[in-house]
């Protein structure tokens, strides 16, 4: 049997000897490396993150992997003596973590979007093109008033907030931005202080105005203190999130938008640059930036710039209504408007009817379910405001160009194919 040039690693004293396969990569002897990962679940962007280390993994069939889901070995040092690690990847990273795992000659791949460390290879978001892209969000919809609201003191919302500046003033928009310093850890008094003050900055705000905020958590503060100050999202204040927490997104008032960075991706690289270090090689680069996967367009910014205020309101209540059989005429007495004016105002505006805008937010309501749930058809169209499933299918069908049924099985093969990783240089 010739010797093949595939090389394995394996434990000896303390240390990697590469020594030739024969037969292939797996030999009987070798030794599947301990992996520390570092992750808390309690994060969804974690899981994404696991999601990639665990393909690479799983098409490696590598190593013998150990998740520290409560972050323990960043505060307690005796996590990593008491076992022999030979590699770890950390969200969570620490001055104290990187100085132990120099000692413990531990190679160490950070994936926390802080600043890097010396020698330690890292793997983070494009910040940047997190915020260029969501100013383009807003620029598309025609918004000239532009916000940013974020955290002064964190590495990561500046480096938004200067992409989301950098590109409204190349489409020649000015920028509002509001920065407060992130305690660390929140408490009521802030949280209350908070609503306070962004209730005074957004009835400042010249309307309509188009709001990014840093992360998920910070836009569920803004649409909050919108509703405090009853201004209408999206159609007064347009919100958007970073990170795609779906939970968070989901239970804001309206469901936030949010710019959704490629997690999984950033897990899947990790795992390779970690990968070639246990191997004996350096990594070519100490800082790489994960570019974003999209905006997730939900109902807090998914309007048009309109600054005329019948319209706004005409929109308002048909995306709060539209699939409980409203009709033109019951939006028009909603708003105090003759419907010919109505219709006018919208082919004006929009260019559509209020018919029409009634028929896409039913749309919108029918791509949610099929994606989200896997109710049969007739309960979705109960849920979308249609007496008969199949009028709701051919009216569907007419307006996106395919049955509801082939649209989500379409869009779940997508949605799998999204997560097989891309193969970037480490």
């Amino acid at each position: 049997m010739v010797s093949s040039d595939v090389m394995i690693a394996r434990a000896n004293a303390g240390n990697f000897e590469r020594i030739p396969s024969v037969g292939g990569p797996a030999l009987p002897r070798a030794v599947r490396p301990n992996v520390l990962l570092i992750f808390r679940t309690l994060l969804e962007e974690s899981h994404a993150m696991l999601k990639g280390v665990a393909h690479f993994e799983r098409t490696h069939e590598f190593w013998a992997a150990f998740h520290d889901d409560g972050a323990r070995a960043v505060s307690d040092p005796s996590w990593l003596r008491n076992k022999r690690w030979h590699g770890i990847i950390s969200r969570h990273t620490t001055p104290q973590l990187v100085r132990a795992c120099a000692a413990q000659r531990i190679p160490l791949v950070d994936l926390n979007d802080t600043k890097p460390y010396p020698g330690v290879p890292k793997i983070r978001p494009d910040n940047a093109a997190i915020g260029h892209m969501g100013a383009e969000h807003f620029i598309d919809r025609g918004f000239r008033h532009l916000a940013f609201c974020g955290f002064g003191n964190t590495s990561w919302s500046t480096e938004r907030r200067d992409g989301f500046v950098e590109a409204a003033r190349l489409a020649g928009r000015g920028v509002t931005v509001l920065d407060v310093d992130y305690p660390g850890n929140l408490t009521l008094l802030w949280e209350t202080e908070q609503l306070s003050r962004l209730v005074t900055w957004l009835e400042a705000l010249p309307k309509p105005a188009a709001v990014m905020a840093c992360h998920d958590m910070r836009a569920q503060q803004v649409a909050t203190a919108a509703d405090t100050a009853g201004i209408l999202v999206p159609e007064e204040v347009a919100i958007l999130g970073v990170n795609n927490d779906g939970i968070r997104c989901a239970l804001a008032h309206p469901a936030l938008s949010s710019v959704a960075p490629n997690a999984f991706q950033s897990g899947y690289l990790g795992a390779s640059v970690l990968w070639d270090m246990i191997a004996g090689r350096k990594p070519k680069l100490l800082d790489q930036r994960v570019e974003p996967r999209g905006v997730v367009t939900r109902r807090s910014s998914d309007v048009l710039a309109i600054e005329d205020r019948t319209v706004a309101n005409a929109l308002g209540y048909i995306r709060e209504n539209a699939c409980r059989e409203i009709t033109v005429d019951s939006v028009a007495r909603e708003v105090h408007s003759c419907r010919s004016q109505l219709e006018r105002k919208f082919r004006l505006h929009i260019g559509r009817s209020p018919q029409a805008e009634i028929r896409r937010v039913q749309v919108e309501r029918i791509r949610q379910l099929l994606i989200d749930t896997d109710y049969p058809l007739k309960r979705i169209a109960e849920l979308s405001g249609f007496e008969h499933m199949e009028y709701m299918s051919v009216m569907f069908k007419r307006m996106t160009g395919e049955t509801p049924g082939a649209y989500r099985v379409r869009v779940l093969a997508e949605s799998e194919r999204e997560d097989r990783p891309v193969e970037l240089a480490s």
